[in-house]
């Protein structure tokens, strides 16, 4: 790959006061949403293990991806490792529908974090997340809950996921926002206009999932064909005609790409980090090679023009969910 003249350096966890490289990695796949018929957790092991060997110092899990089972496997694969475990909690599996909803009550978020401190196997959650905010219970309640978990010294910093800027300024009044965790890529871009400023402006790190657009970013995918357990199968950018719709991005991407010897992934994972300092893209992978391949990413410094080329690309077909 050839380099131009963005370069980026690692991400700071300004609440923790340390470096967690350019790259995470998002755990979610090995569990549960994507292709769940070819979940492997020896493989996974293998993944997470390797990971740390090149350099990834961010992982990312929750208590509702499995449910259970992705804290347990994150948490046996990287045991003793000098890793930053980001876990959430503030989802719930409703029983009746199996679906996903918020819940914020502070006595589900305090025995949530003491089961997930069992699973991960650690004394003490170095970054712990609000999963969504509930809208039946106040963010101050669900905040106030967590910040308690901090000074009874259970966990180490507290972020948010998918929330507003006026959320944001709630919750900050109350305990410092760490992180905020949203979707993040060419074809996902609304935090940019207020949520990743806010973090900038308040020494947050913002952590991008899915700057490979499930996939679809590295052209990977040209047809519908996921299984009915897939998130995919049902979601409205993975129709066929999303797919065709969405192949003018994938043709920007490929031009720059070209430009550099890349791969498309990779492209579109240099821009996320292009997006600011504190910007951490967290893409998810079962497989070693993908692995490898999104953190050579890294290498990869985009132009100024090629950074104009992908900027233009025009917006997504298919809404996000």
């Amino acid at each position: 790959m050839t380099a131009g003249p963005l370069t980026t350096g690692p991400r700071r966890l300004e609440a923790l006061d340390r470096e967690v490289g350019q790259v995470g990695l998002g755990c979610v796949g090995m569990s549960a949403e994507y292709a769940p018929t070819e979940i492997d957790d020896d493989r996974s092991g293998q993944v997470l293990a390797r990971a740390v060997e090149l350099g990834v110092r961010f992982f990312d899990t929750a208590d509702v991806y499995g449910p259970f089972t992705n804290e347990r496997l994150v948490g046996r694969a990287l045991g003793g490792a000098d890793v930053v475990i980001a876990t959430k909690a503030g989802l719930v599996i409703d029983e009746a529908s199996g679906q996903s909803r918020p819940c914020g009550d502070p006595a589900y978020l305090r025995a949530a974090c003491d089961a997930s401190l069992t699973r991960l196997g650690v004394d003490a959650i170095d970054l712990y997340y609000l999963h969504r905010v509930d809208p039946q219970v106040p963010l101050e309640e669900s905040w106030g809950a967590l910040a308690e978990l901090v000074t009874a010294g259970k966990v180490r910093a507290l972020g948010l996921s998918e929330v507003t800027v006026a959320e944001l300024d709630r919750a900050q009044a109350i305990h410092p926002v760490a992180s905020v965790q949203s979707e993040l890529s060419l074809w996902t871009r609304g935090p940019l206009e207020h949520v990743v400023p806010w973090c900038e402006a308040h020494g947050a790190l913002f952590a991008a999932y899915a700057p490979l657009g499930r996939g679809y970013l590295t052209g990977s995918l040209r047809s519908a064909g996921f299984e009915p357990a897939d998130i995919r199968f049902a979601n409205p950018r993975f129709t066929a005609e999303a797919l065709a719709g969405n192949q003018t991005i994938l043709a920007i991407i490929e031009n720059v790409a070209s430009r550099h010897g890349a791969k498309l992934g990779q492209v579109a994972i240099a821009w996320t980090l292009a997006q600011g300092e504190h910007v951490l893209p967290i893409p998810g992978t079962k497989r070693l090679h993908y692995l490898e391949e999104n953190f050579a990413a890294v290498s990869l410094s985009l132009t100024e023009a090629d950074l104009a080329s992908l900027n233009a690309a025009p917006p997504a077909v298919g809404d996000r969910y």
